[in-house]
């Protein structure tokens, strides 16, 4: 059967105390789309979905089995959601910072080949951004990083 919603093979659900202000917030930020809100007869966000690229993430209410928001949870993060950008990402970083975001890491070069910033949004979950700005060898990366990496392809 193939899925309507054409998702990916990998999601992430972000829970928020107030889900409807994490929505309008994610689009103004990041340029996350909505691409399904389900409302219940109360008014209350029963489930939604905002696409970015070729990836989509999930926006509840916290409070769903043992999820919470890290405002909840004196600002602690039990995961970081990363997004790979295709190009922009200092653009992207300065609209996030425009819409409030507390950027934790500046944009910076990696020695992998990625340019990477994170940013903290109004609740307190943790984004990471980054854009491949130049392609390096599993070698160069070793050597640069002074690591050791299995799987690079």
């Amino acid at each position: 059967m193939e899925d309507p919603f054409r998702r990916p093979t990998f999601g992430s659900c972000v829970f928020y105390q107030d889900p409807f202000a994490a929505l309008d917030w994610l689009e103004k930020a990041f340029g996350f789309e909505r691409s399904l809100v389900v409302v219940d007869t109360d008014g209350r966000l029963g489930h939604s979905e905002m696409r970015f690229g070729d990836g989509y993430i999930m926006v509840c209410t916290e409070g769903w089995g043992a999820s919470a928001s890290p405002a909840s949870l004196d600002g602690r993060n039990s995961q970081t959601v990363h997004v790979h950008l295709k190009e922009g990402i200092d653009a992207h970083c300065a609209r996030a910072r425009a819409a409030g975001a507390v950027i934790t890491r500046e944009p910076e070069d990696q020695f992998y080949g990625d340019r990477v910033y994170a940013a903290r949004d109004p609740e307190g979950h943790v984004w990471s951004f980054g854009q491949t700005v130049r392609i390096v060898s599993r070698e160069e990366a070793e050597q640069a990083g002074g690591v050791k990496i299995e799987g690079w392809a």
